[in-house]
């Protein structure tokens, strides 16, 4: 199950979000970067995967290889930092 961007709407996606997919309650795309984990508005081009291409349009469907649908992909901020710091630690 996955989450619309646009009106929250659950949505299963069995066989994947394919590139003009669209939700079914209110039609937004649901392969676009506001629909991806990897969105965040504060980070440089609102992504946080480095070598994704820019889109320009964040609401419109688009083929990037690094979309992750929302929910997936997002660990707790201080997350990394964390497991690091754990890993470094001595026994």
């Amino acid at each position: 199950m996955a989450t619309c961007w646009n009106c929250g709407d659950t949505y299963d996606v069995p066989d994947g979000i394919m590139r003009d997919s669209e939700c079914p309650h209110c039609t937004a795309y649901l392969r676009c970067c506001r629909n991806c984990g990897f969105y965040e508005p504060e980070a440089h081009n609102a992504c946080h995967e480095t070598m994704a291409p820019l889109q320009a349009d964040k609401e419109v469907a688009n083929a990037c290889d690094y979309f992750r649908p929302a929910g997936e992909v997002r660990p707790a901020r201080g997350k990394s930092k964390t497991d690091l710091d754990s890993l470094f630690k001595g026994d």
